[in-house]
């Protein structure tokens, strides 16, 4: 294991229908069951597939800035990660979508780009080899 530069701690209590609060507090959520799995959703609810989608987005844009910095190239970009919970032979597992706009590039750098960011996002690089990931690449 790496030197670990920052740890953000969180406890779930009550499961998929419980809570999670981060240890600073300043997360602090109630869970519900989507429609999709059959439970109830209940409004004003997250469940752990939207705040997996939430980190994710928020760190592949992070490293594709990071990246485009790096090529020196002036971008802005939107990254949208869509997370499913799939059906497995043995249990069940995830698949991720990311639709990524990147403004300022063309589409050849854009997918570069993006490819570069794949490698260095700490989640790209966690499940990599574990949950299948679809990149949607747009230059706008």
């Amino acid at each position: 294991m790496g030197l670990a530069l920052y740890t953000a701690s969180s406890k779930a209590t009550g499961g998929r229908q419980g809570n999670v609060k981060s240890s600073d507090g300043t997360l602090d959520l109630d869970l519900s069951i989507p429609k999709g799995l059959g439970g109830k959703e209940v409004e004003g609810t997250t469940n752990p597939e939207q705040l997996f989608s939430a980190g994710y987005a928020a760190c592949f844009d992070s490293a594709l800035q990071l990246v485009a910095r790096q090529a020196k190239k002036k971008t802005t970009s939107a990254v949208t990660a869509e997370v499913s919970i799939e059906k497995k032979l043995k249990g069940f597992g995830l698949a991720v979508s990311l639709h990524i706009e990147i403004e300022g590039v063309t589409q050849e750098e854009a997918e570069k780009l993006v490819e570069d960011a794949h490698q260095v996002c700490p989640y790209s690089r966690a499940i990599e080899g574990n949950v299948k990931v679809k990149k949607t690449v747009k230059a706008i």
